[in-house]
């Protein structure tokens, strides 16, 4: 019996690794066919099509092969690059083939301030050329109305509206409930404007928090209404949010109308009336338009403009570092700022001798210490060879992300980024009062003072507790002397402005945490120029983190997943169905946010305040999910 239990087991070890061994070739060659596809025809003439159905960020994350085992894929929003929408545009200003610009909106799930001033300075320069921009959306909202202000024609569907909030909400404080699961946070932190623990140690922000959030939200505001006048100086939005509940009863309720009345839209129509001002344009297609899902007017899809104009050259002068998403420790791939990934990138460059200059998009509230400053050190090397660092700032450049900005000869950075954040925070949750509603009891011996310290069942004892505050404050002295050396400032002086407050880039301009304004664009021109090449012939070189045919696969098959699992036009809904689902959204960034805490490092230089001022799809928001709370709460018990 044994003897035949022993054969009946190599035969299925024989055939598992048969069906393995079958996997992998067809998913090899499935990966071969896809990776060999053509580069896409484009159309003789006709509009670039811009639909921006999901967020805009720095560094797509790509789709797991997990998310599509496990179902999650028709869940997660579509990414596009800011870099390719502003590339394309860019080249498409000046390419005959290109008569309009199709800005489609109905699914557009937001970006942040910095990442929308790069788009409209890009929407300018198409209209520049005497090219229009045709903008459509059943419903605008805060960030598509920003898009839709430079287009020379904006089009609102009759049962839409343009409803503009501003900057500013409500951030979730969890003190009562940790003090109901008898949860203590022992905090430790540098700096009076630190508010990132607040929500573990208060039921509401301090005064300084409040202040200092109020600050940043009215300047992010200001800096939006001006990009709007720029765009359509017709427009009267600020008018428009200050009278729009009286002026809404004095129209029977008709929201489309109202915005038409205070100049924010151009026509009112639906989506046929919108194609067939596209048709008048630029023509009608030659299928007779029997694909419902492809536009009637000659169209320029944007994922077929971006492959037949790839910017990425290996060889390049100029190398182009990402640092995305929060900060953390180890490796990782694209959409992720891993220390090691991004600082083996950097040295690698460097190493094989072909960059000349290097700039760091930076796009981070910021992480764990070491991993930031490893970051800093690679980037130092660089210099340390005589190479030029320019630092672009684009959305959020804070705490640790402005530690990476430290090692760069010039810093630049938009209105609109929100940065400084220079303060140190480190936080242990304590959980004697937990134990103790469960009837659990922690006793144990010690061979010297620090025997299970920090203890985490009872708390840190006074000698810990002075030793973690030691290196938090060692850290910011750190922290302040870099920002010191790079900025030529005093520490003295550093220490005034850094406390951990957040700044807008206008206000860091003037405070001389940033050098200029400009886009990434303008920062590689400024390396380019520190490297004395010529900007006309200089390449680039992207130093961006490897993917695995296994996620090219995952990637390729993830629009076709998302539209059988929420439908052609997920991101599409009325505004009030949007407005109505940022709830939802808070408690899935609370639910990140404390699983950062607990399972992040203990120190960390992160910005948590920030996600008071970005959207709630930027993009280190994009892996969090609602049940991600009750999964903590669990964990924690």
């Amino acid at each position: 019996m044994t003897i035949v239990r022993w054969i009946w087991r190599i035969l299925m070890g024989i055939k598992n690794l048969l069906v393995l061994l079958f996997l992998l070739l067809f998913f090899g060659l499935l990966y071969a066919v896809l990776s060999s596809t053509p580069t896409p025809a484009i159309p003789s003439e006709g509009a670039l099509v811009l639909d921006l159905d999901g967020t805009i960020v720095e560094q797509p994350s790509g789709t797991s092969p997990a998310a599509l085992l496990n179902g999650d894929a028709g869940r997660l929003s579509h990414e596009i690059r800011l870099r390719d929408v502003v590339h394309a545009l860019t080249t498409a200003a000046t390419d005959k083939r290109v008569k309009a610009v199709a800005l489609d909106l109905d699914g557009f799930l937001g970006a942040q301030p910095a990442a929308l001033s790069e788009i409209t300075t890009a929407l300018d320069r198409v209209r520049q050329q005497g090219k229009p921009v045709i903008a459509f959306a059943t419903a605008y909202s805060d960030d598509s109305y920003r898009l839709a202000a430079h287009a020379t024609e904006a089009w609102l569907d009759p049962l839409g509206a343009v409803v503009i909030t501003g900057p500013g909400g409500q951030q979730l404080y969890y003190r009562g409930l940790m003090d109901k699961l008898g949860i203590e946070a022992r905090v430790y932190r540098v700096g009076t404007y630190k508010a990132a623990v607040e929500p573990y140690t208060r039921n509401d922000p301090s005064p300084e928090a409040r202040a200092a959030a109020q600050a940043l939200a009215n300047g992010l505001w200001q800096d939006w209404q001006n990009d709007v006048r720029e765009g359509r100086p017709k427009a009267r939005a600020t008018t428009y949010v200050a009278e729009m509940a009286a002026a809404l009863r004095a129209r029977g309720g008709d929201l489309a109308s109202l915005a038409q009345r205070y100049a924010l839209v151009d026509h009112i129509g639906d989506r046929t009336a919108w194609n067939q001002r596209m048709i008048a344009l630029v023509g009608a297609t030659n299928s007779g338009h029997a694909d419902q899902s492809q536009p009637p007017f000659k169209a320029i899809p944007l994922d077929n403009w971006v492959a037949a104009h790839k910017e990425s050259h290996d060889h390049g002068d100029i190398g182009v570092v990402t640092v995305s998403g929060p900060i953390i420790d180890g490796e990782a791939g694209p959409g992720s700022a891993a220390g090691d990934t991004i600082a083996a990138l950097i040295r690698e460059a460097i190493a094989k001798g072909r960059i000349k200059a290097l700039v760091v998009r930076i796009d981070s509230p910021g992480g764990s210490v070491l991993a930031s400053e490893q970051i800093r050190r690679a980037l130092a090397e660089a210099k340390a060879r005589n190479i030029p660092v320019i630092a672009s700032m684009g959305g959020v450049a804070a705490s640790g992300g402005y530690w990476v900005a430290t090692a760069a000869d010039q810093i630049i950075a938009d209105p609109g980024t929100i940065t400084g954040s220079i303060g140190v925070f480190g936080i242990f949750p304590t959980f004697e009062g937990a134990m103790n509603k469960l009837g659990l009891h922690a006793d144990g011996v010690k061979t010297t003072p620090f025997s299970g310290e920090p203890d985490l069942y009872h708390g840190p004892s006074n000698d810990m507790s002075t030793i973690i505050q030691s290196g938090v404050e060692d850290i910011y002295r750190r922290f302040i002397g870099l920002v010191a050396k790079s900025r030529h400032m005093t520490p003295a002086r550093v220490d005034q402005i850094a406390q951990g407050r957040v700044w807008s880039g206008s206000n860091a301009r003037q405070l001389g945490l940033v050098d200029h304004f400009g886009t990434l664009d303008d920062a590689i021109l400024a390396a380019a120029k520190a490297a004395k090449l010529d900007p006309a012939s200089a390449k680039l070189n992207f130093l961006e983190p490897q993917r695995s045919w296994l996620d090219e696969l995952a990637s390729a098959g993830f629009a076709d997943v998302r539209q059988v699992q929420a439908g052609p036009r997920a991101g599409s809904a009325d505004i009030w169905t949007r407005i109505a689902g940022r709830p939802s959204l808070l408690l899935a960034r609370a639910a990140y946010d404390a699983r950062f805490i607990i399972n992040g490092p203990a120190m960390q230089v992160r910005c948590l305040e920030c996600d008071m001022a970005v959207t709630p799809a930027s993009p280190w928001t994009r892996d969090r999910s609602a049940d991600g709370l009750a999964a903590l709460l669990f964990r924690t018990l």
